[in-house]
């Protein structure tokens, strides 16, 4: 795990007014749409993903627009001993205590999942499933004993599904974080903390998980920056289940009230009008 501080010079120093926010997968998409959205309101930002190059570019960009302290950590999350390391960091914002996790890392792939690669399977366990799973573990705590915070997990509307044929470790991995954040937020209350956790369930985001994923999606896609929006105005108002898309919302709505197979049929002939030709 390499670390990075990103702060420009010779400018307006750098604000904390919003406090400190910690975002996983900030490199593109979703994650850097947090990244800037959460700098407009005065945050300092520690931004964690693979892609070096990609996250100093943003760190520089943000730091320049809107004068806040930019962190950036290079860590490969399907890798135990980098979330471990990840955790250790964050454990240590002691003079400015991080505020917002969002656990935004994630991919998918389409195809049979007998003809899937089984291998990126797994690795798509360890960054969707396992990663999430322990730097909210092992962060739960920290933001406990401040009795403060919000831990965002980023999950899809797949997640929201009785399944996913053709996608269907992706859609697996996202039932866990529902499933996971659900619990998470449920026990918060029991405590009576002010913590809160959340969900965020986007339908088709344009973003280039798609093209990772190698999917085209068939509904209009929202962008980055609608769906971030929408997430952090519903996290102010204490949702768990975060869906930013009118149609989509209708649509888990209405599937709720169909028998699961025929649910399943839809979703199949769905995903499989999405593979490349």
């Amino acid at each position: 795990m390499n670390t990075q501080i990103i702060d420009i010079p010779n400018k307006k120093s750098a604000s904390c007014v919003g406090g400190l926010a910690c975002i996983t997968g900030a490199s593109s998409g979703i994650g850097a749409e947090f990244a800037r959205q959460l700098a407009v309101e005065g945050y300092s930002l520690i931004l964690v993903a693979r892609r070096e190059d990609r996250l100093v570019d943003l760190a520089r960009e943000i730091a320049s627009d809107y004068h806040v302290t930019c962190e950036c950590i290079t860590a490969d999350l399907s890798e135990l001993q980098e979330c471990d390391a990840l955790v250790q960091h964050l454990q240590t914002q002691t003079d400015t205590p991080i505020d917002v996790l969002i656990n935004n890392a994630g991919f998918g792939a389409v195809g049979r999942f007998d003809k899937s690669d089984i291998s990126n399977d797994l690795k798509m366990i360890d960054v969707n499933v396992k990663a999430l799973h322990y730097i909210a573990h092992q962060m739960m705590p920290y933001f406990i004993a401040r009795d403060h915070g919000h831990i965002i997990n980023v999950g899809s509307v797949a997640g929201l599904m009785p399944g996913g044929p053709f996608m269907a470790t992706y859609y697996a991995t996202k039932s866990y974080v529902v499933s996971l954040t659900n619990s998470m937020a449920e026990e918060l209350k029991h405590l009576g903390s002010h913590v809160q956790a959340h969900a965020l369930c986007p339908g088709p985001v344009d973003t280039e998980f798609n093209d990772v994923a190698n999917v085209k999606f068939s509904l209009r896609g929202i962008s980055a920056g609608e769906c971030v929006s929408y997430c952090i105005d519903e996290a102010d108002n204490g949702t768990i289940i975060i869906i930013p898309n009118l149609m989509v919302r209708v649509g888990v709505r209405l599937s709720g009230l169909i028998p699961k197979r025929a649910v399943l049929k839809v979703l199949a002939r769905s995903q499989k009008s999405k593979f490349d030709k």
